[in-house]
């Protein structure tokens, strides 16, 4: 399941960039994408503003198919306080903004499936594919909105995976 994972995360962060080159993060004194896969980094003692979080969850298979098909749910979490230039005041319009690049990073809903051991990355035989987001509601702590997304991820496992 790890390649369709990293391929998953690696479609969202290619169209994040496409979509808000703006929205990056500064991490260990390199500017990135502001998308992250919470298991490939460091600890965070808090999750970072503005940037998208993939936290996976669960994993199931389905054995009784032609070829055996995995699942991983995903969760994608993120927050926002706003901007300092309005006071922290537009940060619903933050969260909104943020809501519309998770919609539109997930179209289409599906991807090539990539194996990310060797450089460039090697094409696999089968695709990457998920369903829609399901949006938790908004929490709110003093000034910092946040909330997360969950779907499911599904690949087809191939021979040596």
């Amino acid at each position: 399941m790890q390649n369709a994972k990293d391929s998953f995360y690696m479609a969202l962060r290619t169209r994040l960039t496409a979509i808000n080159p703006d929205r990056t993060i500064l991490l260990r004194g390199t500017v990135r994408p502001g998308i992250l896969v919470e298991e490939a980094e460091a600890p965070l003692s808090q999750l970072p503003n503005d940037v998208f979080i993939l936290r996976w969850l669960s994993v199931g298979v389905d054995m009784d198919l032609e070829s055996t098909m995995a699942a991983a749910e995903c969760e994608i979490l993120y927050q926002t306080c706003g901007t300092q230039s309005y006071g922290g005041l537009d940060r619903g319009r933050s969260m909104s903004a943020m809501d519309q690049e998770l919609i539109t990073m997930f179209q289409p809903f599906y991807t090539p499936k990539l194996s990310y051991t060797a450089t460039p990355p090697a094409a696999m035989l089968t695709q990457v594919f998920w369903d829609e987001p399901v949006f938790s509601p908004i929490v709110v702590q003093r000034d910092l909105l946040s909330r997360s997304a969950k779907a499911m991820v599904y690949s087809y496992q191939e021979q040596g995976e």
